[in-house]
Parts: C-alpha cells; sequence; structure tokens
C-alpha cells in the first residue's frame, strides 16, 4: 500500500518544485544572509504544494474518464482499483490543507498579503485538473507550470528569505526555472498525446503535435540557459574583471553539463514512444535538480 501511495505521489517529478526553492536559496546565500526558518517552510510549503496537485491530477482524470487501464504513463492507484476514489479525494484536499497551514506559518515571515498569493496557488493545485475550465483539459498546462512551479516559487521564496528583496537574478532565475520545469510536463503530455486525443483532453501536443513539442522541450532547456546569462555574468565575468582567476570559469560547469544531458534527453525523447517515454520524464526532472544542485555549489564557491 505504501508503494502505491508513493507512485500517487508521482516522486519523480518532485524535483521540480524542489529546484525552483533550492536556487531561490542559492541566490539569497551568494548576496548575503538567508532566513532559514523562512527556507524551511517554503520548501515543505512546496512540496506538499505539488503532491496535492498530482493527487488531485489523478482523482480529477479518474472522475473525468480520461484515465484507462494500462496506459502508457505511470501507474494510477485510483484508475487500477488500488485506491478507493474518496480516499484519493480526503487525502488530496487534507494534503492540499497541510500545505495551507504552512503557509500561514510563512505570515512570520512576510506582509499579509502571502495569504493572497496562497489562496492563488491553492486555487492552482485545482483548477490545474478541475472546475470548469481544468487549465490541463486546454493547452494551458505549460503556462501553468511555468507560473506555479516557475514564477512563483523562485521569485517568492527569494522574497522571504532575504526579507524582502526581489532582483533581476531572482526573476531570472525564476523563468529558467519554468522553462526546466515546463519541460517535464511536455515529456508526459507527448507520452500520453494518443490516450490523451482518445479521451478529447486537449493537452498542447494535442494541438500542435508530436514533432513541435519535442522542439519546444529543446528550445525550453537552451532557453533557460540563456535567462540565467545574467547570472553567469555576475558571478564568473565580474569576478575575473576585478582580478580573480580562471577558476571562475568553473561556474560555467552546471551550465555545460545541463545542455550535455539536456541533449541526451532530448535525443531520447525524440524516437522514444508511450511507456518508454517514463525514464526520460525521470530524467527530465533529475537534470533539473543536477543543474539547480551544481549550480548551488557554484554560487556558493
Amino acid at each position: 500500500m505504501i508503494k502505491i501511495w508513493l507512485e500517487a505521489m508521482r516522486l519523480r517529478t518532485l524535483p521540480v518544485s524542489l529546484s525552483g526553492v533550492v536556487l531561490a536559496v542559492a541566490l539569497a546565500m551568494s548576496r548575503g544572509d538567508v532566513r532559514w526558518g523562512a527556507a524551511a517552510l517554503c520548501l515543505l510549503f512546496a512540496l506538499l504544494a505539488q503532491v496535492a496537485s498530482n493527487f488531485a491530477n489523478e482523482y480529477y482524470d479518474y472522475v473525468d474518464g480520461i484515465d484507462k487501464k494500462g496506459r502508457a504513463g505511470f501507474r494510477r492507484g485510483v484508475t487500477e482499483g488500488d485506491i478507493k476514489p474518496a480516499t484519493l479525494k480526503t487525502v488530496t484536499y487534507a494534503t492540499l490543507g497541510a500545505a495551507c497551514a504552512v503557509g500561514l506559518a510563512l505570515l512570520a515571515y512576510g506582509p499579509w498579503w502571502l495569504v493572497i498569493v496562497g489562496a492563488f496557488i491553492a486555487a492552482g493545485v485545482i483548477a490545474y485538473s478541475a472546475g470548469p475550465y481544468p487549465l490541463s483539459h486546454h493547452g494551458l498546462g505549460e503556462l501553468a507550470v511555468f507560473i506555479f512551479y516557475g514564477i512563483i516559487p523562485v521569485v517568492m521564496t527569494y522574497y522571504l528569505v532575504t526579507g524582502g528583496a526581489i532582483d533581476a537574478l531572482a526573476v531570472n532565475g525564476a523563468i529558467a526555472t519554468g522553462f526546466m520545469g515546463v519541460n517535464v510536463l511536455l515529456v508526459n503530455n507527448i507520452r500520453d498525446v494518443d490516450d490523451d486525443r482518445e479521451a478529447h483532453k486537449t493537452t498542447s501536443v494535442v494541438i500542435f503535435g508530436r514533432r513541435m513539442a519535442t522542439l519546444a522541450y529543446l528550445l525550453n532547456g537552451l532557453a533557460a540557459m540563456s535567462f540565467l546569462a545574467p547570472v553567469w555574468l555576475y558571478f564568473v565575468l565580474q569576478p575575473l574583471i576585478e582580478g580573480g582567476t580562471a577558476w571562475n570559469y568553473l561556474r560555467l560547469l552546471p551550465l555545460a553539463i545541463y545542455l550535455v544531458l539536456h541533449v541526451a534527453t532530448t535525443v531520447k525523447l525524440h524516437h522514444g514512444r508511450g511507456s518508454a517515454l517514463n525514464p526520460v520524464l525521470g530524467a527530465t526532472a533529475r537534470n533539473m535538480l543536477i543543474f539547480t544542485l551544481l549550480l548551488t555549489a557554484a554560487l556558493l564557491l
């Protein structure tokens, strides 16, 4: 039973929410002190919100008849009969409630309007898969991921852990994180395109086709590194201009490693079909986390 619930949590995708918070904290550390209490709460909130979103996606896709037994994607416990729908619904909203409780605790580190941001995130968790206009059913899933797993977590974490700062490094880091996060969803939607088309679920891949989605995947990774150019300029070139050594170029290593990994997963995405893309989805999230951890180390050298 534990394995079933771990599958429902979709652990392979959790690096998406983890990476945004880690990157924001790393950028904050590079400029000064970090409020570690706020950082810990931001990380817990991000993980709980994503798990709640994953639960909600599984539950509402089952209710809408989108998922079916033997699907190409990862096993869905409620669809296969391993989890009762009512139980999954209860756990979904309990997890979302826990995320909201953590969000309220963040008021100790920020202003009252954080409640509005938290309510927007909570609504997004459900609106992604449910409601009168489910975002993931109308080609808006990637936009939702870009906002909720890129812009919001990086900018808001940075704001909270620095005591109220927002600058170009945080914004560009948020955009880069959003592009990398979108790629995880693109792999998911490329893998499921036939099932989604049959179920009348209109994802971006259903609209634009597999070839365009694969090209978007490649370009997203390149765009992510491009938007981090201010980071490279600030932490590599500026020290060199001020008298640093060639060792500063080692800070470009995360960029090189990510690009190599990204091209490799793009090739696998191009050639893979159906369940063969499950490892590519995990690898895409892994690339994102590896890059974030390496960048964190490079920023703190």
